[in-house]
């Protein structure tokens, strides 16, 4: 089974850029995208032979999360169960036999932390909704995180140290999810392996450099790792200042 996680920064954009031919070349049995920036009406998205699962924020252009998914699952679900979440389309959660797939944006600290308060009551209560859903059957877990985790996961760690992404507050959130029971899948596979990015700032020619940060992930169950075949980055595949990132798991 093969899966694909992308912020594409603007889906409508992102389909001028080549969205459709990537789906269809890369032949993964589910998408999950972020920061749609659209409601579902506002174009049409026409991915043949998926279904699609949309949760849109509230403001426009902003935010929202959507999953393509070959089978149609057992359940979908949006947000987090709390409606202090339910504004900014971050989360779209599928069940099938074998695993709840969870797709998300989580939200940005933002310049000088501004949002770092926020930050962390959403980061408590996606661990709590992750390990709930944990006790009924094995999750996966995608999308930009918004954070790099160790200091291998950025270019430039120390002078970005305390900058939002890479806080000694997010990053202690995102060791606390993994202190959950879940294993970050690339790492698993590629402990060592440096220069491996997903996302670059459009300024100071930063992707033409890989001067990156790995932002975007999938995490598993601890007890699907050994189900786990293959996690990868795909820097090539332009259309976005993030690029794709693919787990292949079970057989």
């Amino acid at each position: 089974m093969r899966l694909i996680s992308w912020n594409v920064n603007g889906l409508r954009a992102c389909i001028t850029k080549g969205f459709y031919n990537f789906a269809a070349d890369i032949d993964a049995d589910i998408i999950s995208v972020q920061e749609t920036k659209m409601q579902p009406g506002q174009a049409a998205v026409d991915l043949p032979g998926y279904h699609q699962f949309w949760n849109s924020a509230e403001r426009k252009g902003y935010s929202g999360t959507l999953t393509f998914a070959r089978t149609e699952p057992l359940g979908h679900a949006y947000n987090l169960g709390l409606d202090r979440h339910n504004d900014e389309g971050r989360a779209v959660t599928l069940e099938f036999e074998r695993f709840y797939l969870v797709n998300l944006y989580v939200p940005n600290a933002q310049d000088g932390l501004a949002r770092i308060n926020y930050r962390m009551e959403w980061e408590d209560d996606l661990r709590a909704y992750v390990q709930a859903l944990d006790k009924q059957k094995p999750v996966i877990i995608c999308g930009d995180l918004n954070v790099a985790h160790q200091e291998i996961d950025l270019k430039n760690p120390k002078s970005n140290r305390g900058n939002a992404g890479f806080s000694d507050e997010e990053r202690g959130k995102f060791s606390e999810l993994l202190a959950a029971g879940f294993v970050d899948s690339f790492r698993y596979l590629h402990p060592d392996e440096e220069g491996a990015y997903s996302w670059w700032s459009y300024r100071f020619n930063a992707r033409a450099k890989n001067a990156g940060w790995r932002i975007d992930y999938f995490l598993v169950s601890e007890r699907l790792k050994d189900e786990i075949k293959a996690a990868y980055i795909l820097p090539q595949v332009m259309g976005s200042d993030h690029c794709p990132v693919c787990l292949e798991i079970f057989d």
